[in-house]
């Protein structure tokens, strides 16, 4: 079981914000792995670690089992959620479709203010420490991450709620974790460099091509980590 206070949390929190919080520091601390699917949570050790009651506690679970990165088994308790491997791999080959098409709409709508945010989220990513070194790349969530902005930028209602709804942020726990293969950090930046090329040129073609490149690439490297 893992307890805020195994993840650095020491510190009491402030009442003005202690449900943001607490939301903010177990979601981070899931999509980077460091609380691995499947891993069991304590209320009472995690009530403790804060220094806080159960109240504020239960509310931050709450809204992260409805975002769908907890789940809540009668008489077992709160678990992070996880995918079975076949699960996983028949979400991402619909992904890879799906966040193609995704790319090539925005690559046709996206206003060029758009285009130039994406560039500067980009540029942004480049600077991450875990980016340099080659040992993960970390995005948070909605308007700060790359996949999102694309999908949003599409305008596609459809899409956008089939990619960004229960899954989206289950999907970017595994999507960090292949991040976190030798090699792969830098080269799923380069393949958002591509991707963001395509875009600023208007070339829906290579846009979609490129996306779909590196969503398979990114499939790839999952496959590997459960060989």
């Amino acid at each position: 079981m893992i307890t805020l206070q195994q993840m650095g949390l020491n510190s009491r929190l402030e009442a003005r914000s202690l449900v943001d919080l607490i939301v903010e520091r177990l979601e981070a601390s899931i999509i980077s792995g460091e609380i691995a699917p499947g891993t069991k949570l304590s209320e009472v050790a995690l009530a403790q670690s804060l220094g806080v009651s159960r109240g504020p506690l239960r509310e931050a679970i709450r809204r992260l089992e409805g975002r769908k990165l907890l789940q809540r088994t009668p008489n077992i308790g709160v678990r992070v959620a996880e995918f079975t491997e076949d699960d996983l791999s028949d979400i991402l080959v619909v992904r890879e479709a799906l966040e193609g098409m995704a790319c090539r709409q925005a690559c046709l709508k996206m206003t060029d203010a758009e285009v130039k945010t994406l560039r500067q989220l980009l540029r942004s990513h480049g600077l991450q420490s875990g980016v340099k070194k080659g040992t993960g790349y970390y995005q948070e969530g909605k308007d700060f991450d790359f996949h999102f902005l694309i999908i949003k930028g599409s305008r596609n209602e459809r899409l956008i709620q089939m990619l960004c709804g229960d899954l989206y942020d289950l999907l970017r726990v595994y999507r960090y974790k292949s991040s976190t293969l030798g090699g792969r950090a830098k080269a799923a930046y380069m393949e958002h460099e591509k991707i963001v090329e395509a875009i600023e040129a208007r070339d829906p073609d290579a846009a979609e091509a490129s996306m779909r490149e590196h969503l398979r690439n990114a499939r790839s490297y999952l496959e590997a980590l459960s060989r």
